[in-house]
């Protein structure tokens, strides 16, 4: 690179001027290789048009400051310096407001007087690399600009990769994570308890009660749960369903289900078994392990069915910036659906994302003397699930006849929510390659340490809560999956317990 001369009268005009406006353009001598053509300074159309080119590639940068890089070049042999009066130097780069970060940079140093040169009468001088007796007070301006370019394209394809790749990277983390305790596969006895129950053997002791913690959206579904409930009520067991507000946070939903455990233990002096579906499953795990010390002489022990423990995809895709819900505005509809119909709080969704499970397991872990089931389970994608109808409430309309005796019928409210599981299972499955139920894959539902239980049968997320019409009379239904899980449950702290016994010898 050839040194400026400080009293030629010629300037030339930069092709990227690092996001000064084309008033506050610093003219510097161009480089031997052409990056700066006289032409652009001797047509002014292309002049302008050059100006324009630079201005846009400035806006940019700053529009992508995360992707942009910020070389470091030697002030020797990869720059070219600009020299102002000390303080010229200071009002000019008072001027500056924000300058775009990548596009230039600068170096300001303190201004000796008795080596100064002169300025000349427009307040610049330029000098060349290799002489340092004016390089006081220096603005240095990178002269590879097409950097700033390339990093700006960059960033672009760099962001379209993090939106293709979605959730890839995080579904199953919890499985590779240093630390985590080992599983035990308990679904052939699950499977064994499964036949005894609808043989009519019912072996789950009444001197626990039974906590069912419904999941997400659960408070308009006012048939979630109910036919578990009333299955144990018919048993003669004491089983309650947690009167949570579902579209909660976790925390805030953990601090409740503690209350409702201690008011439970006040009142009836018994231990409680929690069973707790989708949502329901991770804030009761929040609320044993935020308050384990309190809670350890109150439960029994924890199942988990299709929680999603790891975290969820769904949500993740949704609420993550630089997703597809980006682009689709799913993060605004479902803010307004949470926030402004259902009167429900957005971190209730949030919680589910896979950055924020990873901070909250980071802080809070399951106690290893709680005993803990995990029930994972895949939904079907045959095109006969599309025809599958949920009933999810009823509704009573008055009807005015004799047979009637006055009392109003009661019409089974349905949905196709077979239909939207199987959709969304098979999205997961072409987009990851990975199983679920429909809204949580099977990996993210496992907890370490826990006995997994993992039918072969076909089940997607809703039908542990709410009877499809068309259930298989052959098949187990909701609420016996229910009672083989919770007396899993109960033989799994039986032998934990004499394990106990057993080291304490």
């Amino acid at each position: 690179m050839e040194g400026g001369n400080p009293d030629s009268s010629e300037s030339n005009t930069p092709l990227f001027n690092g996001g000064l406006r084309n008033n506050e353009l610093i003219s510097y001598q161009s480089r031997n290789d052409g990056l700066i053509p006289q032409l652009f300074t001797s047509v002014p159309a292309l002049n302008e048009a050059a100006s324009y080119l630079a201005e846009t590639t400035s806006f940019l940068s700053r529009c992508f400051t995360d992707y942009s890089v910020e070389p470091a070049y030697s002030a020797v042999n990869e720059q070219e310096l600009t020299t102002f009066p000390s303080e010229q130097t200071r009002e000019y780069l008072d001027s500056i407001h924000r300058p775009s970060r990548g596009s230039y940079s600068t170096l300001y140093e303190s201004y000796d007087t008795e080596t100064a040169t002169p300025p000349v009468p427009d307040g610049i001088t330029r000098n060349s690399p290799g002489d340092t007796s004016q390089n006081n007070g220096a603005l240095v301006v990178t002269d590879h600009p097409h950097q700033n370019g390339i990093s700006i394209f960059q960033g672009l394809i760099d962001r379209a990769r993090r939106t293709v790749r979605g959730s890839a990277d995080d579904i199953g983390w919890i499985q590779r994570a240093p630390g985590m305790p080992p599983v035990e596969d308990g679904t052939d006895r699950f499977m064994e308890i499964i036949d005894e129950i609808r043989h009519g053997v019912h072996r789950l002791p009444n001197s626990m009660i039974y906590l069912l913690v419904p999941g997400l959206f659960s408070n308009h579904g006012p048939l979630y749960f109910v036919n578990t409930k009333i299955s144990f009520s018919k048993m003669g067991l004491a089983c309650h369903i947690a009167k949570i507000h579902s579209e909660a946070s976790v925390e805030k939903n953990a601090r409740e289900i503690k209350e409702y455990i201690e008011e439970i233990y006040w009142g009836s002096q018994k231990r409680v078994l929690l069973l707790g579906h989708s949502k329901g499953g991770v804030d009761a795990a929040a609320a044993l392990s935020m308050y384990w010390s309190d809670l350890k002489d109150k439960v029994a022990g924890l199942v988990l069915a299709q929680s999603p423990y790891g975290g969820s995809p769904i949500a993740s895709d949704i609420l993550r910036e630089g997703q597809l819900g980006d682009y689709v505005n799913l993060r605004k509809l479902m803010e307004i659906l949470i926030c402004k119909v259902i009167k429900g709080d957005i971190q209730a969704l949030e919680d589910l994302t896979y950055e924020k499970r990873k901070e909250f397991l980071r802080k809070h872990h399951l106690p290893p003397a709680l005993p803990v089931v995990s029930f994972i389970t895949e939904a079907g994608i045959s095109p006969a699930v599309v025809a599958t109808l949920s009933r999810v409430a009823h509704a009573e309309v008055p009807i005015v006849a004799p047979l009637t005796a006055g009392q109003p019928a009661k019409v089974p409210v349905i949905i196709p929510l077979g239909a939207a599981m199987a959709a969304c299972a098979q999205l997961l499955q072409i987009r990851y390659g990975e199983k679920s139920d429909g809204l949580v894959t099977c990996r993210d539902a496992q907890v370490p340490g826990s006995i997994v239980v993992r039918p072969k049968r076909k089940l997607d997320h809703a039908w542990m809560v709410y009877s499809a019409l068309d259930d298989d009379p052959t098949e187990a239904n909701a609420s016996q999956v229910c009672e083989a899980l919770l007396r899993l449950l109960v033989e799994a702290g039986d032998r934990k317990r004499h394990e106990l016994a057993m080291k304490d010898e």
